[in-house]
């Protein structure tokens, strides 16, 4: 793959994760939502942990979905020759751990960093959503 279609399909890759995040992030808003008319009046210990735990679970789905894309192009370019390897290699690539047992060719590197640049960014979206959550929960349940 030359320079500019390493950037290019990287970059595809990495706004069709950002597209499925956004999606399931707003979804999980209107999911806990609907959840939080339930439990405000019946369950208050669920008003408060509830909405972060359905966050966690969304988000878990959400990152995992990611790393499962990356395998895809993997396995599907005949880049890594396994499922198995093809999945823990997007595992570590997309937390930026890095183990380095498995490297691409000079033809695949910035594509493969791309994998990288998903994690990050969406491990710092996930954390800014939780965080958004938590406060907004913590202020309607504890300071108003």
């Amino acid at each position: 793959m030359t320079l500019s279609q390493q950037i290019l399909w990287g970059s595809v890759y990495l706004g069709l994760c950002f597209l499925i995040e956004l999606v399931l992030l707003t979804w999980c808003v209107l999911v806990v939502r609907k959840l939080l008319e339930q439990w405000e009046l019946t369950r208050p210990i669920l008003a408060t942990a509830g909405p972060i735990s359905v966050a966690l679970v969304f988000i878990i789905l959400i990152h995992t979905l990611q790393v499962w894309i990356w395998a895809i192009v993997w396995v599907l370019g005949d880049v890594l020759p396994d499922w198995n390897t093809a999945l823990y290699f997007s595992l570590v690539t997309f937390t930026t751990l890095g183990y380095g047992d498995i490297v691409l060719g000079e033809e695949l590197r910035i594509f493969g960093a791309f994998a990288s640049v998903t994690g990050l960014l969406a491990f710092g979206l996930s954390t800014a959503f939780l965080v958004a959550l938590m406060t907004r929960v913590f202020q309607e349940r504890f300071f108003n």
